[in-house]
């Protein structure tokens, strides 16, 4: 059955506006974002091993795309808007740097100076960005290649597991505490034969100044030697450096004194 020429005509006409609209209207809303990830010796010297759960994420307010891995260590993700993104590379052995990702339209000038029709294309930028920042800090820039491909920095390999400290004998000596006990039982063996092994002259000197020492007397005090270990303690000229006999002149005053009571006391009898 041939259609007649005037519904033909007819139809052709109503076909034309939205066919001349649709070839007028540029066919920018859309990109593909492929996302890859390269060799990182040590950390990753073959990206073949990932797990097959390893996946991509891009997040933005409201919205969230995700991709597999493919077998080309690649992420694909097709019809992604205009917008800003939050790359994220979700894997259970490894952990990867986020980034920001910026789909864009092409400016006015770009367009009107545009003769390929790239510039009618989506742009695609990226950069590495930080947990905790704000959005509006970006750090450095990640080249994109054409076709919207760019790689993802690993960081490092996720551990789950805390290795058991096995025990050590040079691990006890390292503390300090057991560092100054070992200092102290040095001193306080080595010293006698330090004083053994000295010239007569300058051990009998230093048993003198050590009879001189206040903290001798004060020892003395607490083991009941002497009733008042600083009666003899001369403060200005311990602080001088030098040595006074005031308190033991004022002893033999006081023994002095004594004696002539008793004395005088006797021939009172006689």
């Amino acid at each position: 059955m041939q259609l007649k020429p005037a519904v033909l005509l007819s139809s052709l006409l109503t076909s034309l506006p939205s066919a001349i609209l649709a070839a007028a209207k540029p066919t920018i809303a859309e990109t593909t974002v492929t996302l890859h990830i390269p060799p990182s010796p040590p950390v990753l010297a073959n990206p073949h091993l990932l797990p097959p759960s390893t996946h991509a994420t891009l997040t933005t307010l409201g919205k969230a795309l995700s991709a597999p891995l493919s077998t080309a260590n690649t992420f694909v993700f097709h019809n992604v808007t205009p917008g800003s993104y939050l790359v994220d590379v979700h894997c259970p052995t490894h952990g990867f740097a986020p980034l920001r990702l910026d789909v864009t339209r092409p400016t006015e000038d770009e367009a009107r100076d545009d003769v390929g029709g790239s510039a009618l294309r989506l742009r695609v930028r990226a950069w590495e960005t930080y947990r905790g920042n704000d959005w509006g800090n970006k750090g450095e820039a990640v080249p994109v290649r054409e076709g919207g491909v760019l790689d993802v920095r690993v960081q490092g390999q996720k551990g789950y597991f805390v290795e058991r400290s096995s025990f050590s004998v040079l691990s006890i000596f390292k503390n300090p505490i057991i560092l100054l006990s070992l200092v102290s039982m040095g001193l306080f063996f080595g010293m006698p034969k330090l004083v053994e092994n000295m010239d007569p002259e300058m051990r009998a000197e230093w048993e003198e100044r050590q009879k001189e020492n206040p903290m001798n007397a004060i020892m003395g005090a607490a083991s009941g030697q002497n009733a008042n270990p600083m009666g003899n303690f001369d403060m200005a000229a311990f602080l001088a450096g030098s040595s006074s006999n005031k308190a033991e002149e004022a002893n033999e005053a006081k023994e002095g004194s004594g004696k002539g009571k008793g004395e005088s006391r006797k021939k009172r009898y006689a």
